[in-house]
């Protein structure tokens, strides 16, 4: 049952009409006729998506989840019992596009990631890994001195990784522009961080030892991975990707005077070089805890910024300015919760987000054990919404 909520409605943009659950006081779906901001008209033929982010007119935020293929769903549960290694499902074009697709066929989101890792491209660079079930990613020759940063090859993705390039063509054909087809890379400072700890960390003392003794080493090694994510960003976007998101997840590890330097210079650079050729590829940048670091994210050049659960959106918004668009920025954990709850936490986000230039998502990916029905619940309840 829906109704009008005339308390709630006094405060939002004159002319607005709100439609709320009949246990909520919080709102399903609002349409504003009259808006601070004169939208854009929109693109016909393009994915809401883009729309959004270019800061066109959109009935409502366009919705994907972080790790929208994954665990959590019975039908990869199957792949996985088939095909237990992670790299096998990951570098097989088959079975990356089944992947992919497997949230596209149930949930109909307005994003459909490419299923990959940040650090696929490092068996290219000469960086020797493999991802181990209960365990993640294991780097088996960790890099600690110059030599071994003289060994590391800079990335050719149409040569090392032609898989990624074939999957995303195939799946622009199965997408059809219904929704945009995202890629992804990790960003120069959160490789390093996995090539030089060895793996996961959790006080990342072996790559603050590198960037605090030998600093040059660590420049070193961050130029190597940024002129090669710049160009594999260029290949994903050449072969279908209509976005691309930047994880840079290890970069909150760093203090804002570090961050400026070993981070936010590779990261600019990254950008710029694919700004110059491909303009209008909107870019998205990730970083997990990085409510200290927002300001400095902004200056990256990037097109989205894409904000974890601990900042809230309104203030996110606020401090990013106009200019750059925002993603999530729902708690994971939310999705073990009631409907109504997750009803709740979603409207809040949109509410705060304000109109226009938001990417509904998580604050981070979809956790194990997350019940798909409740991620159902969420997509259902996101694409109810109208402006």
């Amino acid at each position: 049952m829906l109704c009008v909520n005339t308390a709630f409605t006094s405060f939002l943009p004159r002319k607005s009409t709100c439609f709320f659950s009949s246990k909520s006081t919080t709102p399903i779906s609002c349409t504003l006729q009259g808006t601070v901001a004169e939208p854009k008209s929109t693109a016909a033929g393009e994915p809401l998506l883009l729309n959004a982010v270019r800061g066109i007119d959109v009935e409502r935020p366009p919705v994907w989840l972080m790790r929208q293929a994954g665990r959590y769903m019975k039908s990869y549960q199957t792949i996985c019992e088939k095909y237990p290694s992670f790299r096998e499902r990951s570098e097989n074009v088959d079975l990356v596009v089944e992947i992919s697709l497997q949230p596209w066929h149930v949930f109909k989101p307005d994003g459909v990631i490419l299923f990959s890792d940040i650090l696929t491209p490092l068996s290219g660079m000469n960086i020797p890994f493999d991802i181990v079930k209960g365990k993640g990613p294991v780097i088996f020759d960790p890099i600690h001195t110059a030599a071994q940063v003289d060994q590391v090859r800079e990335f050719i993705p149409e040569e090392s990784v032609p898989y990624v390039g074939e999957a995303l063509t195939i799946l622009r054909k199965e997408v059809d522009n219904k929704a945009a087809v995202l890629g992804f890379v990790g960003a120069p400072f959160t490789l390093a961080s996995y090539v030089v700890e060895g793996g996961s960390s959790k006080n990342f003392s072996k790559i603050k030892r590198l960037a605090f003794s030998e600093s040059k080493i660590l420049h070193s090694l961050l130029q190597k991975f940024t002129t090669s994510m710049a160009r594999y960003i260029q290949y994903q976007a050449d072969n279908g990707a209509q976005a691309v998101q930047i994880f840079d997840s290890w970069a909150t590890e760093l203090s804002p005077v570090d961050f400026e330097e070993f981070s936010l210079p590779y990261l600019k650079q990254i950008i710029d070089t694919v700004k110059k050729s491909h303009p209008n590829l909107p870019l998205i940048l990730y970083a997990s805890g990085s409510g200290g670091l927002l300001e400095r994210l902004a200056l990256t050049g990037v097109d989205v910024v894409s904000l974890d659960w601990t900042v809230d959106m309104a203030d996110g918004r606020r401090r990013l300015g106009p200019n750059i668009a925002v993603q999530g920025n729902v708690d994971p954990g939310v999705l073990f919760g009631s409907k109504e709850f997750i009803t709740d936490r979603i409207n809040d986000t949109v509410r705060k987000a304000g109109r226009g230039k938001h990417i509904l998502n998580l604050g981070h990916g979809i956790k194990v054990g997350t019940p798909e029905e409740n991620v159902a619940h969420f997509f259902e309840v996101a694409k109810s919404i109208r402006y």
